[in-house]
C-alpha cells in the first residue's frame, strides 16, 4: 500500500477534476471504505469570504466532484470549517456563499448549519489536553480532511496538519496563539487536534491544482502547482506537499514534530509514493522562511537569545496599503497593536508573533518580514 498518491490536475473544469480523483484514490483503495448511509463530514479549508480564484480556499470544483463520489455510494455529505471571527451562521453563511460551496450544495452536500461548540479532554495530548471544538463532527461516522496548500506566516505552509486547526471554533483561534506562542508548542497542539480525530479521519487530501505563494495563507499570490495529493496520513502528506514547493522537514514545525515523534521519516524519499512528485515540483517557489531550526547548545545562554532574535521573522504592516480596518487590532490574542493615526502600531514585546495579524488582514498590508541574516541563512532573497 502507498503512503502517499500524486496526480497531476490541470484545471478545476469539471471532467479533469472526476479523472484525477479516481486516478487518486486507485492506489489508496479508492473509496472502498465508504458505505451505504455513513455520514461523512469534509472538512475543507474556508479560511475567509474570499473567491475561489483567490487560491486561499479548497475549491469548490473539487468538492463538487468528491461529493458525487461519495453520494453514488450513498453516503450522506456534510462540508463545514471553523474560519477566523464568529462561529455564527450568519458569518459562516457568507463564506459558504463567497468561496462557492453552494455549488456543492447543489452536488447533494449539506453545509454544516451546526454552529454548537464541544469541549474535549485529551489526556494523551503533547500540549492541548483540553479544547474546544466544533460539535458537528461527533455526527460524523468518517471524517475527509480536504486542505488547500499554501504558504502560512507562522508555520510555514498550510496544508493537511494545519487545516484541522480549523475544528477550533474561529472566537477561539486567538486564545490557542496566545497559549501556545511558540512554533513548536503551537505546532505540537496542531499535531494533537490530529491526533484527537485521528479514527474519523479516513482520507486526507490536498488542492495543490492552484496554490498560494508569497503572503499566505490569506494575502498571497496564486500560483500553479497543478497537482492533486491523498494519503490516510495528514503528515505523510503533509511531507510530499512540502516537498512540492521546496520546503522539508526543518522549515515546517508541524512536520518538524512529527518527525521527532517518529511519525514520518526525515525524506520524502522514504514515503512510498504513488506518482511523481519531481515531475510536479515547482522550483521557484516563494515561500515564507519563517524559522530555521538550529541548534545553541554549547554556545551559551546568551548567545542563543542573540541569534534566535537576529532570525526571528515578524510581522510588519506597510501603511500605504493599509485602510484602517482595524482588524488587525481586534483580532490581535497579545493585545499588542493599537492603532496610532489609522495605522496600527505593534508593540513588540508583547507581540507573539503568532501573525494573526498578517493572516486576516483584508487587503494585505500585514506582511512577514524577515531580517537580513535569515534571508541569507536560508539563501532566499
Amino acid at each position: 500500500m502507498f503512503n502517499v498518491s500524486v496526480v497531476p490536475c490541470d484545471s478545476y473544469e469539471e471532467t479533469c477534476v472526476r479523472t484525477a480523483l479516481e486516478k487518486l484514490l486507485a492506489p489508496l483503495g479508492g473509496l472502498d471504505w465508504v458505505s451505504v448511509g455513513m455520514k461523512i463530514a469534509i472538512k475543507a479549508n474556508l479560511v475567509s469570504m474570499m473567491k475561489p480564484d483567490a487560491a486561499a480556499t479548497t475549491h469548490p470544483a473539487l468538492l463538487c466532484a468528491l461529493v458525487r463520489m461519495l453520494k453514488a455510494r450513498g453516503a450522506e455529505v456534510v462540508i463545514g470549517d471553523s474560519p477566523g471571527g464568529l462561529y455564527t451562521s450568519a458569518v459562516v453563511n457568507r463564506i459558504y456563499s463567497a468561496t462557492g460551496m453552494k455549488d456543492a450544495e447543489r452536488a447533494g452536500a449539506q453545509l454544516n448549519q451546526s454552529f454548537a461548540t464541544r469541549e474535549a479532554h485529551y489526556p494523551d495530548a503533547l500540549v492541548a489536553h483540553d479544547f474546544a471544538y466544533t460539535a458537528y463532527l461527533d455526527e460524523a461516522d468518517a471524517i475527509i480532511n480536504f486542505c488547500k496548500l499554501k504558504t502560512h506566516g507562522m508555520m510555514g505552509m498550510s496544508a493537511s496538519a494545519k487545516n484541522m486547526f480549523g475544528v477550533v471554533p474561529g472566537t477561539f483561534k486567538p486564545e490557542y496563539h496566545f497559549r501556545y506562542p511558540d512554533h513548536k508548542d503551537f505546532a505540537s497542539m496542531i499535531l494533537d487536534l490530529n491526533s484527537y480525530f485521528s479514527s474519523k479521519v479516513k482520507l486526507c487530501l490536498a488542492d495543490a491544482v492552484m496554490g498560494m505563494e508569497g503572503n499566505g495563507p490569506t494575502q498571497g499570490t496564486p500560483r500553479k502547482i497543478g497537482a492533486l495529493l491523498a494519503s490516510a496520513s495528514p503528515h505523510e502528506l503533509d511531507l510530499a506537499c512540502a516537498h512540492l514547493i521546496g520546503l522539508g522537514v526543518k522549515d515546517v514545525p508541524t512536520l518538524q514534530v512529527a518527525n521527532e515523534l517518529g511519525w514520518i521519516p526525515a525524506d520524502v524519499e522514504d514515503l512510498k509514493i504513488s506518482g511523481s512528485l519531481s515531475e510536479l515540483s515547482v522550483t521557484d517557489y516563494k515561500n515564507i522562511h519563517v524559522r530555521r531550526s538550529l541548534q545553541f547548545e554549547g554556545h551559551g545562554k546568551f548567545a542563543a537569545m542573540f541569534v534566535k532574535s537576529a532570525l526571528r521573522a515578524e510581522p510588519r504592516p506597510k501603511n500605504k496599503l493599509c485602510i484602517g480596518c482595524k482588524k488587525c487590532a481586534e483580532i490581535c490574542p497579545a493585545h499588542a497593536i493599537v492603532m496610532k493615526n489609522n495605522r496600527p502600531v505593534i508593540d513588540r514585546e508583547h507581540c507573539i508573533t503568532c501573525f494573526c495579524c498578517q493572516e486576516f488582514c483584508p487587503v494585505g498590508a500585514m506582511k512577514v518580514h524577515r531580517p537580513l541574516i535569515a534571508r541569507i541563512i536560508n539563501h532566499t532573497k
